[in-house]
């Protein structure tokens, strides 16, 4: 009886931890925007760490204002996205270009396509232990 309690306890654990970064990263109830992670490693700069992740975001879609306390390089892979950096004019990037975000700089990015998903991938670098984004209100 304890080791299904202490699995259960640990599932529901699991689940909340998920859904509070879930929401931390896309801003609450925007679910049309996925996040896969692919690895996150520590890096041999002390102090800091790596991960790389894919954002899918539906059509028409926003992951809505936040920031990284880290840099943040994107790939886009498929679609076309628009990153707005506050105090700057919107950035229409398609597939094969490329982004820098610099840490803590409030950004948005959005699917210019109100029928297609835009796909791309994010390496991100910041220090050991910080959240992958922060929603800025």
């Amino acid at each position: 009886m304890k080791v299904k309690t202490l699995l259960l306890t640990g599932a529901v654990s699991v689940g909340v931890a998920v859904g509070a970064i879930g929401y931390a990263f896309h801003g609450g109830a925007q679910t049309p925007v996925t996040v896969v992670d692919f690895v996150k490693r520590n890096l041999a700069s002390g102090g800091n760490e790596g991960s790389i992740f894919l954002v899918e975001l539906a059509p028409g879609a926003a992951v809505g204002r936040h920031y990284h306390p880290g840099d943040a390089f994107a790939y886009i892979l498929e679609g076309s996205m628009v990153l707005e950096l506050d105090g700057q004019p919107p950035v229409t990037l398609k597939p094969g270009d490329s982004g820098h975000v610099l840490p803590r700089q409030v950004h948005d990015d959005k699917n210019a396509s109100s029928s297609k998903p835009v796909k791309f991938l994010v390496f991100h670098v910041t220090e050991k232990g910080q959240p992958l984004a922060v929603p800025v209100r």
